[in-house]
This record gives structure tokens, sequence and C-alpha cells, in this order.
């Protein structure tokens, strides 16, 4: 049994919706985790069929971490795919995680994410015809798998991947003190390194992450990207997210100080 667990909410309902048009067709269970604080809308017709889990908010922001271990809870058993609510599924992703789980069951197994541009809403058929994976990560070739070294587990997100049950039960889930933008992932991935979980590629499980506005760095998260690199770096003993600390102080909008990263003292 494969279980797609997708974490949702108001302001990615557009995205959502054309991602479960395309996983109904699909032979699996969808676990819908709603993260905003009113309930989640259940009468939508491309919700229908999907478990509705809420998980609200906490003081912080919306609870990612928390919200696909409740997701992975509501699962139980079988594999587990995780795919943020902006992915669609390209037409081999499920078929090639499960060949590559039960080649690589006690992995962490990722796909390569094509980002789309702006005003393109292909359809399932049309979908390969954009491929374009993010060159940051390794893009096997369809249908190959490829073990990560140990350093490259800092590559890892959480956009699309997979596990089996019993490894995510290795695992322990996401560590739920994170709340609101930036850092489970890379928490995750480093928890699967020191329980040596290995981190697979794999090739031809493609999703396409559907256009939305964003900006570099994120500035509409900076104070989530503080608080929770912190956290990251007391349980890990460095800061996550460098590249987005250094552009922010190369604005001048944080320093670096001997406590760690934070924004210039009034």
């Amino acid at each position: 049994m494969i279980t797609v667990i997708t974490l949702c909410s108001a302001a990615r309902l557009d995205h959502v919706r054309r991602q479960q048009e395309l996983l109904a067709t699909e032979p699996v269970r969808r676990i819908l985790v709603w993260l905003d604080a009113g309930p989640p809308p259940s009468s939508l017709p491309e919700f229908a069929g999907a478990d509705l889990v809420h998980v609200p908010p906490g003081r912080q922001g919306l609870r990612l971490a928390a919200g696909r271990n409740r997701g992975a809870l509501a699962a139980g058993a079988g594999l587990l795919v995780f795919l943020d609510a902006d992915c669609l599924p390209g037409p081999q992703l499920l078929a090639r995680y499960r060949v590559a789980a039960a080649a690589h069951p006690g992995a962490l197994l990722c796909g390569p994410v094509t980002y789309l541009p702006e005003g393109v809403r292909p359809d399932r058929d049309a979908l390969p015809a954009w491929t374009a994976p993010h060159a940051a990560r390794p893009t096997p070739p369809d249908g190959e798998n490829v073990v990560a070294g140990p350093d490259d587990h800092r590559l890892f997100w959480s956009l699309s991947f997979a596990v089996t049950a019993e490894t995510w039960g290795t695992l322990g889930g996401f560590h739920e003190l994170y709340e609101g933008y930036g850092g489970e992932d890379t928490d995750l991935a480093w928890t699967a390194r020191k329980a040596a979980v290995p981190l697979v590629w794999v090739g031809g499980a493609h999703a396409y992450h559907q256009y939305h506005p964003t900006s570099s760095p994120p500035w509409q998260h900076l104070d989530d990207i503080l608080r929770n690199g912190r956290l990251f770096a007391d349980r890990w003993g460095f800061w996550p997210m460098q590249g987005w600390l250094d552009a922010f102080a190369t604005a001048g909008a944080i320093e670096r100080t001997r406590a760690g990263w934070q924004r210039p003292a009034a």
C-alpha cells in the first residue's frame, strides 16, 4: 500500500486541487494534513476520497514538522510518499518510488523536482516535456537509484520524498519543536545520517513544482529562519540554510555574534 501525505493550507489550495486531481486517478491512499487554524474544506470535490487530518498552527506559525508526523501516524503501514501541496506527481513518480523502496527498504528516498515557469499548467501527459530538474541535486537516469554519500544528506529536501513505515519508525519522524518556515527537513536528514539511514536518489520519480511568487532570500521568513536555525544549531552544532543567512547578512538584516546569527542590536 502506498499512502501519499500532503500538507496544505488555504494559501496553496489551488495548487493542491490540481495535485489531488492527478492522485485521485492512482490506486493510492491520500492523506491531507490541513495546517490552518480553521477546519479543512472537506466539501471540495478534489478532496473526496482523501483522509483529512487537522494540525492547527502553533505559537510560532504553521507546524509543518508536526503535520507530517500526524500524516505518517494516520497512514500506519506501507510506503509513505510525502509530496508538498504545490508539487504535481510525474507519471512515474509512484512507480519509481515503489521500485526503489523494494530495492532499498531502509533508505530515505528522494526524487528530482522540476520548477515549472510562471503560467505553465500542463496536464499529466504534458508534464514530462517540461522536465528540467533542479541542478543542485543529483538526477540519476530514469530507473536508476544512486546511494548518496554521507555528506549528501545536507541536500535532502522534503518537497518530494518517500520512506517505508518501518524506516520512518527508525527515524522517529520530524522534530516537532520546529514551527514556521525552515530547518525541519535538514534536521530529519541529519537524524537519518546519525541513524545510518542512507539517502537514495531515485531516477525517474519526477515531481513538478507549480509556480508561485517567492523571494530569495525569503524575507518574509527571516524570523522563522533565525529561530529554527538556532534550534538546529543547538541540536547539531552548526547553522543550516547558510546561503540565506549570508544573503541576509550582506543586506545588513542580521549579524553573526558569539551566540549565533541574530538581528542587529538596536
